[in-house]
């Protein structure tokens, strides 16, 4: 598993460049972590099942709860970068 991130710099998309972070820290209720837990889980199941056809996921596409968070996005390993 590998972490990457980018701080909010207030940069052009084209100008973004994420860097692999040592550490995330999610201050989150336990409603939220139960919904991101649920967001996870779907992930696994769709990389299981659909392999390199299933990429990555943003957590705000698939739960509007989440629309005015940072972004949470879960990459396909065998996807590339």
């Amino acid at each position: 598993m590998k972490i990457h991130g980018y701080a909010d710099e207030g940069l052009e998309i084209e100008e973004i460049v994420p860097a692999e972070l040592a550490e995330i820290t999610l201050v989150a209720t336990p409603e939220e972590l139960r919904r991101i837990a649920k967001f996870l889980e779907n992930c696994a199941n769709g990389i299981e099942t659909r392999g390199t056809s299933w990429e990555h996921e943003h957590l705000s596409d698939k739960d509007r709860f989440f629309m005015g968070s940072p972004h949470f996005v879960v990459f396909n390993p065998e996807c590339g970068q």
